[in-house]
């Protein structure tokens, strides 16, 4: 039986992909954080303008998806072999010494509104309010009735007569929902980097869920204060935030009493 070749690769690696190679795994190697995000239907000329402003706090990669799978496989790290599975087509990679939160907010501060296109997926509920539109009477009553808006004519116009969500976070945008949108001016879309994941060197972990929400946190911090100073003056807590409250308190209960105390000693005084 004839001996069977050994295949071998005719054409040697380029240069530059083995250069680029030894980069990216060195930057692996020394970065905090390793920050995967995603940079599907974002303009060019955005890239660019984003990743000038992330200059001194992340530096952003492009390569194939065949090169970065070949760096994170040459490094020893614990965890670090499962960020291969946010590894898409069109995703880059983002070396810094922010932590990941810190990178990722970064990013969230340079995203811009976008509208919605059939075929993407809603970020999150998409709400529409009711209130007085732009839009005419004719087709439109149909299309927004389509969708689930109730509507009304006011002042030559249309007006949506009532709230509704009509995209729940997660679902597929369908060629209706976004004409509607469109039509109202509604852009639900965020576009920019956005964070799908990132290994932190220093804990050894990789996070997934980082993504910021900055008026949402905003939003339920204040709500937080406010029950918070509620469930203290029910508790009694004395700090300077509610310690005016307890003094009127006491106040308007002194003069309770009293009264109390005055009319006692009247009826007393008229008994005699």
């Amino acid at each position: 039986m004839a001996e069977r070749k050994k295949l071998t690769r005719e054409k040697p690696i380029p240069e530059d992909k083995v250069k680029l190679l030894n980069v990216l795994v060195k930057k692996m190697q020394s970065s905090k954080t390793l920050l995967v995000a995603s940079i599907k239907g974002l303009p060019a000329s955005q890239f660019q303008k984003i990743k000038k402003k992330l200059t001194g706090k992340a530096e952003v990669v492009m390569a194939k998806k065949s090169i970065l799978l070949r760096a994170i496989s040459k490094v020893e790290k614990v965890n670090f072999q499962n960020i291969k599975e946010l590894i898409e087509a069109d995703t880059c990679l983002m070396f810094s010494q922010l932590d990941a939160f810190q990178l990722a907010s970064e990013l969230v501060d340079n995203q811009s509104a976008s509208k919605a296109k059939a075929g993407d997926i809603a970020p999150e509920d998409i709400h529409v309010e009711a209130g007085p539109t732009d839009l005419i009477p004719g087709p439109a009553i149909s299309e927004l009735g389509s969708v689930g808006l109730k509507v009304a004519v006011e002042n030559g116009k249309l007006s949506i007569r009532q709230a509704a969500t009509i995209v729940k976070a997660g679902e597929v945008i369908n060629d209706k929902v976004a004409s509607v949108l469109g039509k109202l001016n509604i852009s639900p879309m965020r576009v920019g980097f956005i964070p799908v994941g990132a290994y932190d060197s220093v804990n050894e972990v990789i996070y997934t869920e980082i993504k910021i929400d900055k008026a949402g946190t905003l939003d339920e911090l204040r709500a937080s204060i406010g029950k918070a100073l509620g469930f203290a003056v029910n508790i009694g807590y004395t700090v300077k935030e509610t310690i005016s409250y307890f003094i009127s308190k006491a106040a308007m209960q002194e003069k309770a009493l009293e009264k109390i105390y005055e009319s006692k000693n009247v009826n007393a005084g008229g008994a005699e």
